[in-house]
C-alpha cells in the first residue's frame, strides 16, 4: 500500500512543489491549509501536472484542533506529516510577534497534540537557518549553538526543542531541516511563487520588477559588511528543496524510531542581493531598476550554511544552478503576471 502524508501548508510556495514531487513518487496526500497566504488553484494545477488524483484536501488553520483531526480522517490513517504551515516574514515578526508565536508555535503544539491522539508520530518540519543568529564564523553546521534574533526564527526555535522533547519521551521520528532561501518555480510554469501584496522577499520582488507589475527592487541595506554592502544569502532552487523533503521522509520512515535529526539545506554557496539581481539580468536577459533603502529590522549581513550532513545521511545535494533558478522564476512570472489570481 502507498504510504498516506499530510503536507500542512501544503498549497504555499514549497508545500505545493512538494506535494508535485511527492505525488510523481506514488504517495497519497491530504492537504491542510488555510489560504492564508496561498491559492487552491496552485493544489489544482499540481494534480494537472502529475495526473494524480491521490491528493485529498481539507480547508482549515492548523491551530484548529477540529480542522487537524479532519485532516487525519480524510481517506485513511496518515504514515506521516510534513508541516510547513507558518508564517515567515522577518520583519512582520518583529511588527507583530504574538501573532507569530501564536501561529507558529502554538499550530505546531496543535499538529503535535493531533499526531500523537492518531498514533503517527513522523515529521518533517520546516525549520530555517535564521535560528542561527548573528554569527561570525561561516559555513554553518548543525552542531553550532542556536541563537534567533527576531521572533520568527525564535518560534521555529521554540518548535525545534518542542519536538526535541517529543523525541526523548516518546517513540518520535522527527527532522527539523533549517533551509536556507528558496527561489525558482516548477519547470512548467505552472506552479511558482505568488505572494499577497508586496513581496517580502527577495525573488518574487526581482521578476515582478522585470514583468513591469513594480516599477524597481527596493534593496534593504547597502552598508553590510559583505563584498559588496547588500546582504549574503545561500539561494536554494525550490524544486531541490522539495526533493530534499521527500528523501529526508523516506529516510524517516526506515529509521527506527526514536529519531531526531537536524540538517542544513542550502547550497553552501553565499549569493548577495546584487549578485542575485545581475544573475537575474544575465539569465535572461532583462535590466532590473533598483534603490537603496533602509535595512529592515531582523536582517543579518549573512546566512551561509554547510549541506555536508544532509549529503552525507541522505544522500541529497543542490543539483540546480542560479541561472536555473532564474530562467524557471521568470517563466512563472511571464505565465502567471498576477499568480494564481485571475488577471485585471
Amino acid at each position: 500500500m502507498p504510504r498516506r502524508v499530510l503536507i500542512t501548508g501544503g498549497a504555499g510556495f514549497i508545500g505545493s512543489h512538494t506535494a508535485l514531487v511527492l505525488l510523481e513518487q506514488g504517495y497519497e496526500l491530504v492537504v491542510l491549509d488555510n489560504f492564508d497566504n496561498s491559492s487552491p488553484e496552485a493544489l489544482e494545477r499540481v494534480k494537472e501536472l502529475t495526473g494524480s488524483n491521490s491528493l485529498d484536501f481539507v480547508e482549515g488553520d492548523v491551530r484548529d484542533l477540529d480542522a487537524v483531526n479532519r485532516a487525519f480522517d480524510c481517506g485513511g490513517p496518515i504514515d506521516g506529516v510534513i508541516h510547513f504551515a507558518g508564517l515567515k516574514a522577518v520583519g512582520e515578526s518583529v511588527a507583530d510577534p504574538l501573532r507569530y508565536w501564536d501561529v507558529n508555535l502554538n499550530g505546531s503544539r496543535v499538529l503535535a497534540a493531533a499526531m500523537e491522539q492518531h498514533q503517527c508520530r513522523t515529521l518533517v518540519f520546516s525549520s530555517t537557518s535564521t535560528v542561527y543568529g548573528e554569527p561570525e564564523v561561516f559555513p554553518l553546521h548543525e552542531q553550532m549553538p542556536t541563537a534567533p534574533v527576531h521572533p520568527y526564527a525564535q518560534t521555529k526555535c521554540a518548535v525545534e526543542q518542542m519536538l526535541g522533547a517529543l523525541c526523548r519521551s516518546r517513540d518520535w521520528r522527527v527532522a527539523c531541516l533549517r533551509y536556507f532561501n528558496p527561489v525558482g518555480a516548477h519547470p512548467s510554469g505552472r506552479i511558482g511563487e505568488d505572494p499577497l501584496g508586496i513581496p517580502n522577499n527577495l525573488f518574487p520582488f526581482i521578476t515582478q520588477v522585470a514583468s513591469g507589475r513594480r516599477d524597481k527592487l527596493r534593496i534593504f541595506g547597502q552598508d553590510y559588511p559583505t563584498h559588496d554592502g547588500t546582504g549574503i544569502r545561500d539561494y536554494l532552487h525550490v524544486m531541490d528543496l522539495a526533493e530534499a523533503h521527500s528523501v529526508t521522509l523516506g529516510h524517516l520512515f526506515q529509521a527506527t524510531a526514536p529519531h531526531q535529526l537536524t540538517l542544513n539545506i542550502g547550497t553552501g554557496y553565499g549569493l548577495s542581493v546584487l549578485d542575485v539581481v545581475h544573475g537575474f539580468e544575465q539569465a535572461t536577459g532583462l535590466p532590473i531598476a533598483y534603490e537603496f533603502v533602509e535595512r529592515r529590522p531582523g536582517d543579518v549581513p549573512k546566512l551561509e550554511g554547510c549541506p555536508q550532513k544532509a549529503k552525507d545521511i541522505l544522500g541529497w545535494s543542490a543539483q540546480r544552478d542560479l541561472a536555473q533558478m532564474c530562467r524557471d522564476g521568470w517563466a512563472w512570472q511571464q505565465a502567471n503576471p498576477m499568480g494564481y489570481r485571475t488577471n485585471p
